[in-house]
Protein backbone atom coordinates (compact mmCIF):
# COMPACT_ATOMS: atom_id res chain seq x y z
CA UNK A 1 0.00 0.00 0.00
CA UNK A 2 3.18 2.44 0.28
CA UNK A 3 3.97 4.05 -3.81
CA UNK A 4 6.63 2.22 -5.57
CA UNK A 5 6.79 -0.73 -2.88
CA UNK A 6 5.16 -3.95 -4.04
CA UNK A 7 2.31 -5.16 -2.05
CA UNK A 8 3.33 -7.94 0.30
CA UNK A 9 -0.08 -9.56 -0.42
CA UNK A 10 1.31 -9.73 -4.46
CA UNK A 11 4.95 -10.98 -3.47
CA UNK A 12 3.68 -13.74 -1.33
CA UNK A 13 1.76 -15.41 -3.95
CA UNK A 14 3.56 -14.35 -7.33
CA UNK A 15 5.01 -17.99 -6.99
CA UNK A 16 1.62 -19.64 -8.13
CA UNK A 17 2.12 -17.24 -11.44
CA UNK A 18 3.46 -19.62 -14.45
CA UNK A 19 6.81 -18.26 -15.37
CA UNK A 20 7.33 -15.88 -17.31
CA UNK A 21 3.23 -16.19 -18.35
CA UNK A 22 1.30 -12.86 -19.05
CA UNK A 23 -0.45 -10.97 -16.13
CA UNK A 24 -2.99 -8.52 -15.99
CA UNK A 25 -2.00 -4.97 -13.55
CA UNK A 26 -5.91 -3.79 -13.14
CA UNK A 27 -5.74 0.09 -12.12
CA UNK A 28 -1.95 -0.34 -12.05
CA UNK A 29 -1.28 3.45 -11.38
CA UNK A 30 2.78 4.12 -12.33
CA UNK A 31 2.81 0.49 -12.12
CA UNK A 32 5.01 -0.21 -8.87
CA UNK A 33 3.15 -4.48 -9.55
CA UNK A 34 3.82 -4.33 -12.98
CA UNK A 35 7.02 -3.32 -12.71
CA UNK A 36 8.31 -5.52 -10.38
CA UNK A 37 6.34 -8.92 -12.31
CA UNK A 38 8.25 -7.68 -15.53
CA UNK A 39 11.86 -7.93 -13.62
CA UNK A 40 10.75 -11.40 -13.21
CA UNK A 41 10.02 -12.55 -16.55
CA UNK A 42 6.24 -11.62 -16.68
CA UNK A 43 5.12 -10.09 -19.85
CA UNK A 44 2.64 -7.50 -18.17
CA UNK A 45 -0.66 -5.31 -19.69
CA UNK A 46 -0.86 -2.97 -17.42
CA UNK A 47 -4.41 -0.99 -17.20
CA UNK A 48 -5.38 2.44 -15.93
CA UNK A 49 -7.17 5.45 -16.72
CA UNK A 50 -4.78 7.54 -16.57
CA UNK A 51 -2.09 8.08 -19.26
CA UNK A 52 0.24 9.98 -17.36
CA UNK A 53 0.97 7.36 -14.67
CA UNK A 54 0.99 4.37 -17.54
CA UNK A 55 3.58 6.53 -19.78
CA UNK A 56 5.84 6.35 -17.17
CA UNK A 57 6.18 2.67 -17.71
CA UNK A 58 6.93 3.00 -21.68
CA UNK A 59 10.50 2.13 -21.33
CA UNK A 60 9.51 -0.76 -19.28
CA UNK A 61 10.70 -3.80 -21.01
CA UNK A 62 7.50 -6.47 -20.46
CA UNK A 63 5.26 -4.29 -19.88
CA UNK A 64 2.37 -3.44 -22.47
CA UNK A 65 0.36 -0.48 -21.34
CA UNK A 66 -3.84 0.24 -22.27
CA UNK A 67 -5.44 3.37 -20.76
CA UNK A 68 -8.36 2.89 -20.50
CA UNK A 69 -11.66 3.83 -18.35
CA UNK A 70 -12.76 0.57 -16.68
CA UNK A 71 -15.55 1.73 -14.50
CA UNK A 72 -17.76 4.29 -17.56
CA UNK A 73 -16.97 2.01 -20.75
CA UNK A 74 -17.15 -1.31 -21.67
CA UNK A 75 -14.42 -4.27 -20.15
CA UNK A 76 -11.64 -2.97 -23.11
CA UNK A 77 -10.20 -6.34 -23.53
CA UNK A 78 -11.12 -8.79 -25.84
CA UNK A 79 -13.21 -12.21 -24.37
CA UNK A 80 -10.26 -14.64 -25.65
CA UNK A 81 -7.44 -12.60 -24.43
CA UNK A 82 -6.48 -14.70 -20.86
CA UNK A 83 -3.88 -14.41 -18.56
CA UNK A 84 -2.04 -17.02 -16.00
CA UNK A 85 -3.02 -13.81 -13.42
CA UNK A 86 -4.91 -11.02 -12.58
CA UNK A 87 -3.45 -8.67 -10.01
CA UNK A 88 -5.82 -5.81 -8.30
CA UNK A 89 -4.75 -3.37 -5.62
CA UNK A 90 -5.69 -0.71 -3.70
CA UNK A 91 -8.74 -0.38 -6.25
CA UNK A 92 -12.36 -1.41 -6.17
CA UNK A 93 -15.51 -1.03 -8.37
CA UNK A 94 -17.76 -4.45 -8.25
CA UNK A 95 -19.56 -4.76 -11.48
CA UNK A 96 -15.92 -5.00 -12.56
CA UNK A 97 -15.59 -9.01 -10.63
CA UNK A 98 -16.90 -10.99 -13.42
CA UNK A 99 -14.44 -9.35 -16.06
CA UNK A 100 -11.54 -10.15 -14.06
CA UNK A 101 -12.96 -13.90 -13.39
CA UNK A 102 -13.38 -14.22 -16.85
CA UNK A 103 -9.78 -12.88 -17.93
CA UNK A 104 -7.78 -15.64 -16.14
CA UNK A 105 -6.50 -18.39 -18.07
CA UNK A 106 -7.30 -22.37 -16.98
CA UNK A 107 -4.78 -22.26 -13.66
CA UNK A 108 -4.69 -18.62 -13.86
CA UNK A 109 -3.93 -16.82 -9.91
CA UNK A 110 -6.50 -13.75 -9.03
CA UNK A 111 -4.31 -11.97 -6.24
CA UNK A 112 -6.71 -9.13 -5.09
CA UNK A 113 -5.95 -6.73 -2.07
CA UNK A 114 -8.17 -3.49 -1.29
CA UNK A 115 -9.80 -1.34 1.96
CA UNK A 116 -12.31 -3.17 3.59
CA UNK A 117 -15.23 -1.41 5.90
CA UNK A 118 -13.30 -0.24 9.53
CA UNK A 119 -11.01 1.59 6.93
CA UNK A 120 -13.47 4.64 7.51
CA UNK A 121 -12.14 5.15 10.91
CA UNK A 122 -8.59 5.38 10.33
CA UNK A 123 -8.65 7.56 6.84
CA UNK A 124 -9.22 7.03 3.50
CA UNK A 125 -10.97 5.39 1.95
CA UNK A 126 -13.96 6.19 3.71
CA UNK A 127 -16.85 6.22 1.22
CA UNK A 128 -18.67 2.57 1.51
CA UNK A 129 -18.31 2.26 -2.69
CA UNK A 130 -14.44 1.40 -1.99
CA UNK A 131 -14.90 -0.38 0.88
CA UNK A 132 -15.51 -4.37 0.52
CA UNK A 133 -18.05 -5.55 2.92
CA UNK A 134 -17.64 -8.97 5.53
CA UNK A 135 -16.32 -11.58 2.99
CA UNK A 136 -17.50 -9.81 -0.11
CA UNK A 137 -13.85 -11.13 -1.96
CA UNK A 138 -15.41 -14.96 -0.80
CA UNK A 139 -18.61 -14.33 -2.37
CA UNK A 140 -16.89 -12.81 -5.54
CA UNK A 141 -15.25 -16.10 -6.40
CA UNK A 142 -17.41 -18.36 -4.94
CA UNK A 143 -17.95 -21.55 -7.66
CA UNK A 144 -15.94 -19.91 -9.82
CA UNK A 145 -12.41 -20.25 -8.14
CA UNK A 146 -10.69 -22.44 -5.60
CA UNK A 147 -9.76 -19.87 -2.74
CA UNK A 148 -5.92 -20.53 -1.65
CA UNK A 149 -5.98 -17.67 1.20
CA UNK A 150 -8.49 -15.14 2.76
CA UNK A 151 -7.84 -12.40 4.48
CA UNK A 152 -10.15 -9.72 6.10
CA UNK A 153 -8.50 -7.65 8.94
CA UNK A 154 -6.50 -4.86 10.19
CA UNK A 155 -2.57 -3.96 9.35
CA UNK A 156 -0.24 -1.46 11.25
CA UNK A 157 2.24 -1.15 8.29
CA UNK A 158 3.25 0.02 5.72
CA UNK A 159 -0.20 2.31 7.09
CA UNK A 160 -3.02 1.82 9.60
CA UNK A 161 -5.87 0.54 7.16
CA UNK A 162 -8.50 -2.43 7.40
CA UNK A 163 -8.26 -4.87 4.30
CA UNK A 164 -9.45 -7.56 2.69
CA UNK A 165 -7.16 -9.75 0.29
CA UNK A 166 -7.37 -13.26 -1.75
CA UNK A 167 -5.93 -15.07 -3.36
CA UNK A 168 -7.69 -17.78 -5.85
CA UNK A 169 -7.26 -20.03 -8.67
CA UNK A 170 -9.34 -21.31 -11.80
CA UNK A 171 -8.67 -24.17 -11.76
CA UNK A 172 -8.44 -26.74 -15.13
CA UNK A 173 -8.33 -30.40 -15.15
CA UNK A 174 -7.32 -32.78 -17.51
CA UNK A 175 -7.27 -36.90 -17.28
CA UNK A 176 -3.11 -38.37 -18.38
CA UNK A 177 -3.16 -41.65 -20.27
CA UNK A 178 -4.21 -43.53 -17.26
CA UNK A 179 -7.20 -42.12 -16.49
CA UNK A 180 -5.39 -39.82 -13.70
CA UNK A 181 -6.86 -36.54 -12.70
CA UNK A 182 -4.55 -33.58 -13.18
CA UNK A 183 -5.12 -30.14 -12.35
CA UNK A 184 -2.77 -27.24 -13.98
CA UNK A 185 0.02 -26.88 -11.78
CA UNK A 186 -0.49 -30.23 -10.35
CA UNK A 187 2.52 -33.05 -10.03
CA UNK A 188 2.58 -35.58 -9.37
CA UNK A 189 -1.99 -36.41 -10.17
CA UNK A 190 -3.91 -36.61 -7.63
CA UNK A 191 -5.54 -33.92 -5.43
CA UNK A 192 -4.11 -29.71 -6.28
CA UNK A 193 -0.75 -29.05 -4.96
CA UNK A 194 -0.13 -25.18 -4.35
CA UNK A 195 2.61 -24.13 -2.30
CA UNK A 196 1.91 -21.65 0.61
CA UNK A 197 5.09 -21.59 1.58
CA UNK A 198 6.25 -19.88 -1.96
Amino acid sequence: MEAGIPSAWVTRWAHLIAPGAPVLDVASGSGRHARWLAARGHAVLAVDRDADALASMSACEGIETLAADIEGAPWPLPADRAFAAVVVTNYLHRPLFGHLIDALAPGGVLIYETFAVGNESVGKPSNPAFLLKAGELLEAVRGRLRVIAYEDGFLETPRVAFVQRICAIREATASDASGNTLTIGNTPPGPPRYDLAG
